[in-house]
C-alpha cells in the first residue's frame, strides 16, 4: 500500500494551518574580529507574525536560482508570500540605463522572479508587499517607475511622502469597487503607511491596477483570472497589529490557502 507524504499530510481544510512559503530577505556577510561572517538569508518578524495570526504557517525558502528546487518550493507550499526589500533591477525589462547597484539586490531577483511566475503557474494563492509587488509587475512583463518622488501628482492633490513611514500611516488609498483589494480588506479605502521610492509602471500581464494613493501613486495590483493574487505597495506587516483593513488582508490571504 502506498504510503506517501502526500497521503499522510492533512489538507488545509482539516485543522492543519496552510503552509505559508516565504521569500527570503537577504543581508551581506560582515566582519567579526579577523574574519568575515556569512551572508544572511532571513525575514522581518512582524511578517512571520501577521501569518501566524492570521491562522498560517511560515515557511521561509532558502535563496536560490535552482528552478527544480523552486518547484518543489512551490509544490510544498499552499499560498507563497513575498516582502519588500532592495530595488528590482531596471535591466529586467530591458532598461539598461545606468543605476545605483548599492540599491539593488541580484540573489533576490534570481529567486523572486521564477518564483512568482511558478506560484501563478500553479495557481497558488500569492500575497506581495513593497518590492515584492513590484517584482510580481515585472516577472509577468510590466515596467518599474523608479523615482516616486519625481512623478506627476493627481491635480489638485498634496503630494504625500511615500518613502519613510513604516509605523504610521502616510496617505489613503482608494480601492476599485468589486475588486480583490475591496473584498479581502473589507473596505472601500483606507489610510496606510508607506516606504517606497519606486512604484508600478506599465502592467505586467493578466494585472490590474486596484488602488491608488490620494495623489495618484499606484498602490495595489492584482490579477483577476487567479483565485488569490494581490500586491500591495504599503507594509501591512507593520500595522496589522491594531486590527481592521491590512489584518483583514492577511486573513483573506491565510483563507485562500486553506
Amino acid at each position: 500500500m502506498a504510503d506517501t507524504q502526500a497521503e499522510q499530510r492533512p489538507s488545509a481544510g482539516e485543522g492543519r494551518r496552510p503552509v505559508i512559503l516565504v521569500a527570503a530577505r537577504f543581508e551581506e556577510g560582515h566582519a567579526h574580529k579577523t574574519e568575515v561572517l556569512a551572508p544572511n538569508e532571513c525575514g522581518a518578524r512582524v511578517f512571520f507574525d501577521a501569518i501566524l495570526a492570521a491562522g498560517g504557517l511560515p515557511v521561509q525558502m532558502s535563496l536560490t536560482d535552482d528552478e527544480d528546487v523552486i518547484d518543489q518550493y512551490v509544490t510544498l507550499a499552499d499560498g507563497v508570500a513575498i516582502p519588500g526589500g532592495p530595488d528590482v533591477d531596471p535591466k529586467l525589462w530591458g532598461d539598461d540605463a545606468p543605476y545605483d547597484e548599492s540599491l539593488l539586490c541580484h540573489v533576490r531577483d534570481a529567486c523572486e522572479l521564477p518564483l512568482v511566475r511558478k506560484a501563478i503557474a500553479a495557481d497558488k494563492p500569492l500575497f506581495t508587499t513593497c518590492r515584492g509587488t513590484q517584482m510580481l509587475n515585472v516577472a509577468l512583463g510590466g515596467t518599474l517607475d523608479m523615482d516616486v518622488p519625481s512623478i506627476p501628482r493627481r491635480e489638485g492633490s498634496v503630494a504625500h511622502d511615500h518613502a519613510d513611514l513604516l509605523t504610521r500611516t502616510s496617505h489613503r488609498v482608494e480601492i476599485e469597487p468589486g475588486s480583490l483589494l475591496e473584498r479581502a480588506s473589507g473596505s472601500h479605502g483606507f489610510a496606510v503607511n508607506s516606504a517606497h521610492h519606486c512604484c508600478v509602471g506599465e502592467l505586467g500581464e493578466g494585472l490590474v491596477l486596484s488602488a491608488t494613493s490620494d495623489d495618484g501613486i499606484p498602490e495595489c495590483i492584482e490579477m483577476p483570472s487567479r483565485r488569490f493574487v494581490l500586491g500591495v505597495q504599503w507594509h501591512p506587516e507593520y500595522t496589522w497589529m491594531t486590527g481592521g483593513p491590512d489584518f483583514n488582508l492577511w486573513k483573506a490571504f491565510v483563507d485562500a490557502c486553506r
